[in-house]
């Protein structure tokens, strides 16, 4: 009986890992911040969000292109989303490219602090943020931009569906395990060094 309830557990836990960490809780009445490593068609969903949520602004974060560099005219993921979000139409004004330095580890965490610094330093007063990231990193992405723009501002998420694997049966594609099981991995670790 125990082996069975322990099977039963470890499938639902299984099944319900993608959806846990793709979370979508948006708020609104702010800005859009973008993970500019994202997918063109995760980068098209944000602009559609944009413009239906009427944001502020859009700002693209994003460290430096470490593969491919000199053959991008981009040094930054943040100016390679920003220059995509713009050829996909955007007006240069509402688009913001704030470039992450470069670090070993916790990439999202030092565009999110990155991000924070831009604020600071222009005197942008907005306080809600909404972050579009990229299927089940988005949880992690929430709460590291939590942690970097501390008290004072709201931060929602919306998650872009990967088309890299069905997201429903997300264990059955090599993508799938390794994407989810990394993310488990690592939401886990943001939210033990906090």
């Amino acid at each position: 009986m125990l082996l069975l309830v322990g099977a039963a557990l470890i499938v639902y836990i299984i099944r319900g890992a993608y959806s846990f960490l793709a979370i979508n809780d948006p708020v609104y009445n702010g800005a859009l911040v973008v993970e500019g490593w994202l997918p063109d068609y995760a980068l098209q969903q944000a602009i559609t969000e944009f413009k239906r949520d009427h944001y502020s602004k859009i700002f693209v974060t994003g460290g430096p292109v470490e593969h491919g560099s000199p053959l991008s005219e981009y040094e930054t993921f943040a100016e390679r989303g920003a220059a995509t979000l713009l050829r996909f139409g955007l007006a240069t004004n509402a688009v913001q490219a704030v470039p992450a330095p470069k670090v070993r580890v916790d990439r999202t965490y030092a565009s999110a602090v990155a991000l924070k610094n831009w604020l600071d330093e222009h005197g942008v007063t907005a306080t809600n943020f909404n972050v579009v990231s990229l299927g089940p990193h988005s949880r992690r992405s929430r709460l590291l931009f939590e942690k970097a723009l501390g008290n004072g501002y709201r931060v929602g998420v919306t998650a872009v569906e990967d088309e890299d694997y069905d997201a429903k049966r997300w264990w059955q594609s090599a993508e799938g395990v390794r994407t989810v099981i990394g993310e488990t991995i690592a939401y886990c670790y943001a939210r033990l060094s906090s």
